[in-house]
């Protein structure tokens, strides 16, 4: 049986502007591959309603899973909830157990709790809450699309408390092999290993050093022995 497919959906002016670097992909394609999760496709919107609900319904319809990152703090730029619970059709208000959460931490912290962080306790009807350990404000899961905040440290202990529920597959294994060929070189053999080893995925990653062209081969699937045969194969063709 095929893995779980997933896709991320990054939502933010700040990260199509070039003012903030996402982290967030790079860290969540690594988490998946080792609980057996395909990530599959990486989009980026804007903070625009139209395009985070039209794109949260395309990804939903394919992929097992879509994670979203980012827009769920309490300004008034943070739009991603309330374009998540349109996409499902699905009424949004302050729940009363995201609002405990909320009130508690900051009675704790003595602050109060004013409209704009109340924003942060607005979840989708039908939704499940997504425990947030660093900030406490929580995610959420509706349907298939998983709901997370876009500040690194907060997605990832998200990511943390989310992933134990999913099901996955097989993790995903890799080998590689650096040949000192240019790619045209070998492109050829490559090729051929491709095509009978469908299975796997080869990649071909091309250098420069000190003015030579050489390429590190990646083969990446889910069956360990496919992989060591695959590999056996290139560099027996490509010794070193």
């Amino acid at each position: 049986m095929p893995n779980p497919t997933a896709a991320i959906l990054i939502i933010g002016d700040e990260i199509l502007s070039g003012r903030t670097r996402d982290a967030n992909m790079y860290y969540l394609a690594g988490e998946l591959a080792q609980v057996g999760i395909d990530l599959k496709e990486v989009r980026m919107v804007s903070d625009d309603d139209e395009a985070i609900i039209s794109t949260v319904q395309a990804l939903s319809a394919r992929y097992a899973h879509v994670f979203t990152s980012g827009g769920i703090g309490p300004t008034h730029d943070d739009i991603t909830a309330d374009c998540v619970a349109a996409a499902f059709d699905r009424f949004i208000d302050v729940r009363a157990d995201a609002r405990a959460l909320l009130e508690a931490h900051y009675t704790r912290n003595g602050s109060e709790i004013n409209a704009a962080r109340l924003r942060m306790a607005r979840i989708p009807e039908g939704a499940v809450l997504i425990d947030n350990p660093v900030s406490i404000a929580p995610g959420f899961s509706i349907e298939n699309v998983h709901v997370l905040a876009g500040v690194p440290a907060v997605f990832k202990a998200m990511v943390a408390s989310l992933l134990p529920t999913l099901s996955g597959g097989k993790p995903l294994q890799s080998q590689t092999l650096r040949i000192n060929r240019g790619e045209g070189e070998i492109a050829g053999p490559l090729a051929k290993l491709a095509a009978r080893f469908d299975d796997l995925s080869i990649g071909s990653y091309p250098f420069i050093q000190n003015g030579l062209f050489g390429a590190n081969i990646v083969i990446r699937g889910v069956d360990s022995a496919r992989i060591e045969t695959a590999m056996a194969e290139l560099a027996e063709k490509f010794p070193q």
